[in-house]
């Protein structure tokens, strides 16, 4: 399996994790404000925030462009909070399919890129690795570890099937 295919089939793999994470959440779990001033809901509005700004990205690698203007995203928690703050108000629902159809919409652009782009140090790598698979894993861990946390601070778990009394 070639460099493309195996981060193709990384990142669906690592965003099925992400999903199983918040699996079974309430409305209320998902709001819980948990990591400074975010909880999962602006975990998962960031997450598709990115994959809408790096979808074009992967479009223009792969007509031989630069992703983006040099010095664009330089500021990841203005860009962050941007995202986050556009989707104020959206119902948890809403942003459970924003991030699903965002997911397919990125990994569909990237399986437009041609192949050599996803090489060792090829245009499209690290940009479709930090937005896609290591973004996922990186905070479905995080929202893990908060379950986990919860289920040790309160005596009760936040598990898949939503909260119960242990």
């Amino acid at each position: 399996m070639g460099d493309k295919a195996t981060l193709l089939r990384e990142a669906d793999e690592a965003f099925t994790e992400l999903r199983r994470a918040v699996e079974g959440l309430t409305d209320e779990e998902i709001r819980r404000v948990w990591l400074g001033s975010w909880g999962v809901r602006e975990i998962l509005i960031h997450i598709s925030g990115w994959h809408e700004a790096m979808t074009p990205a992967l479009g223009r690698i792969a007509g031989g462009e630069a992703p983006y203007p040099a010095g664009t995203y330089d500021d990841f928690d203005a860009w962050n909070a941007r995202f986050v703050l556009q989707k104020t108000g959206v119902k948890t629902d809403e942003v459970l399919a924003e991030l699903d159809a965002s997911h397919t919409n990125f990994v569909g652009a990237a399986r437009s890129v041609p192949d050599q782009h996803f090489e060792p140090g090829g245009g499209a790598r690290e940009l479709f690795e930090g937005t896609g698979p290591g973004h996922y894993r990186e905070h479905a861990a995080q929202i893990r570890e908060w379950r986990r946390a919860a289920h040790d601070r309160l005596g009760t778990a936040i598990t898949d099937a939503g909260t119960a009394r242990i």
